[in-house]
């Protein structure tokens, strides 16, 4: 099969899982202003891929948020996963061995994770500057938002990595991929 349309069909199955883990993840932690599912795991399964499929399935998911009708705050959060998805992308076409250790991979994920952090609370500071008390804003913003990303990110992204170490297999998926395989050895023999 064509790489583009490999990479296309293996984007619009990214963007459906995407879209389809929020509305029925079976665990499901809502603590306002953030959810808590696997909702990344196919973004950061398809920044394994190519910067390209990672922008692909952050606007896909995103516009799919929209169709469903999450609450706006939610949709721009949504968008700005495009930002860490395509600098994650890229990092890993450029250094495509860059998941083939712990250290590497730890760096890698807490990396992403502020990103992600840093442009969720971006995106919600404007929502919530002067509505509530100053400390429900800092607990909101900073909390919730930022140090909560960077959590749920970590936990997104092992998973992403499971995910992988499956899908990864496949001839199709390692000839259209950036990353073709993750080895998590703690030592190195």
């Amino acid at each position: 099969m064509n790489k583009n349309v490999s990479r296309m069909v293996l984007s619009a199955m990214l963007i459906a899982v995407g879209i389809l883990i929020p509305v029925i993840a079976p665990i499901k932690i809502l603590i306002e202003p953030m959810s808590f599912t696997a909702s990344h795991v196919a973004i950061m399964v398809a920044m394994f891929v190519s910067p390209s499929v990672a922008v692909a399935v952050a606007l896909g998911t995103t516009l799919g948020f929209v169709f469903i009708a999450f609450p706006l705050p939610v949709v721009l959060r949504a968008l700005s996963h495009v930002v860490w998805a395509y600098a994650g992308a890229y990092y890993l076409k450029k250094h495509n061995d860059a998941l083939n250790s712990f250290a590497h991979t730890a760096l890698f994920v807490l990396a992403i994770g502020l990103l992600h952090a840093v442009c969720e609370v971006i995106i919600v500071l404007p929502i919530y500057v002067g509505t509530t008390s100053v400390n429900d804003f800092l607990y909101m913003v900073f909390g919730l938002v930022g140090i909560g990303t960077v959590v749920h990110s970590t936990v997104d992204f092992i998973i992403s990595i499971v995910v992988w170490k499956v899908i990864c297999h496949s001839l199709e998926v390692s000839s259209i991929s950036n990353v073709k395989e993750v080895k998590l050895a703690l030592h190195t023999k």
